[in-house]
């Protein structure tokens, strides 16, 4: 029965990865890069296939392995599939995201009946808000109406795990109590915005930056990062994302409105590609091995993929600023092939994994 729940975790991370590549795709067109269009709406599915499609996989995969019931695998199928439904023109793949948001908070009220603990709870907060999320852009809702739900789904989710990995350098109870005022703050503001206020971006982005300086303060991702190997790999990837959710929050308190346009690109690729996928980067050689019982040893080429991202971020963000189109263009492209390295990369890594794992054979063993 176990062979036949680790079989299908495949395709349905496959169902994830189609949505990342279907999403690269989307987004060079939605850059302006002159290529030709296979979907009629796949530009502007951009946010739904990079945010359920992919990330709502990978994450409700992440969390059904953990819970260990099948029921919770209808999760990742609904997100994945659900979105690919919706970029074919079917309507109800937007109910099947939404329905895997409230099952991916059903998993949640499952975990924290059996241990209750404030890292649980901050990851179940982070489900709700997807799931409100997602009911805004099922009912018809513009996406920068309810963007900052998504966007706060992925932040609450990634602190909540390093919430757990930390709690071993035993903060004092304050350490966590600001934590959660920090985080208040954010949904706070983002329930605010949500309602029209005019002050509801600005705190969220106060709320966002506050969260990064928690982070980067109190994460232990601090003292590993001068350890070697896979170890300072993930650290350096987790410190460079919470430095991109500065710089978005320092975005949104500075006035950055909600509104198509070139600082609305800088905002969204700070959040959603300098901190929601450095935090990918850094995470995939320990999520895959336990998810899909694949060795994917770490290989410095790794870093290639990071140093990527980051500097063409970095371009595409100043050419958002300075309103060069042309620099944004370059930086959206080269962005696209950070994510495609990264494919590349753990790909490898896989084969050299399972490649170590062959057995050798009795005339090698000899020197035959």
């Amino acid at each position: 029965m176990n062979n036949i729940w680790l079989r299908i975790r495949f395709p349905l991370l496959g169902a994830g990865m189609l949505c990342l590549l279907a999403g690269i795709y989307a987004g060079l067109l939605r850059a302006g890069i002159e290529i030709p269009v296979p979907v009629q709406n796949l530009a502007a599915s951009h946010g739904a296939l990079m945010i359920g499609g992919f990330l709502g996989t990978v994450i409700g995969l992440e969390r059904a392995v953990a819970l260990g019931a099948p029921w919770g695998y209808l999760a990742p199928a609904l997100a994945g599939f659900g979105t690919l439904l919706y970029l074919a023109g079917v309507e109800a793949g937007a109910a099947a995201v939404t329905l895997s948001s409230l099952l991916l908070v059903s998993m949640y009220g499952v975990v924290l009946r059996r241990q209750l603990s404030f890292f649980n709870a901050v990851m179940a907060l982070g489900a709700v808000v997807w799931l409100v999320g997602n009911i805004y852009w099922q009912l018809g809702y513009p996406f920068p109406d309810f963007v900052l739900w998504w966007a706060l789904f992925l932040v609450l989710t990634i602190a909540g795990e390093r919430l757990e990995l930390s709690r071993f350098l035993q903060h004092p109870p304050r350490i966590n109590m600001l934590f959660a005022i920090f985080a208040t703050a954010t949904i706070v503001g983002v329930s605010a915005a949500a309602a029209e206020m005019p002050w509801g971006n600005r705190l969220t982005g106060v709320g966002f930056i506050l969260l990064s300086l928690w982070l980067l303060m109190y994460d232990v991702a601090r003292r590993t990062v001068k350890q070697e190997g896979l170890t300072r790999f993930v650290a350096v990837c987790l410190l460079a994302g919470y430095v991109w959710l500065a710089m978005a929050g320092a975005m949104l308190a500075g006035g950055t409105e909600l509104v198509p346009g070139y600082k609305y690109d800088a905002l969204l690729h700070s959040l959603f590609l300098g901190f929601a996928f450095s935090m990918i980067f850094g995470h995939a050689p320990i999520i895959f091995p336990a998810v899909l019982n694949l060795a994917v040893p770490f290989r410095p080429a790794f870093y290639l993929h990071v140093a990527v991202l980051h500097l063409s971020l970095l371009m595409r963000v100043g050419g958002d600023h300075a309103m060069k189109e042309s620099l944004r263009a370059t930086g959206a492209a080269l962005n696209g092939a950070a994510l495609l390295i990264f494919l590349i990369n753990t790909a490898l890594a896989v084969r050299a994994g399972l490649i170590a794992r062959r057995p050798v054979p009795a005339n090698r063993k000899k020197g035959v």
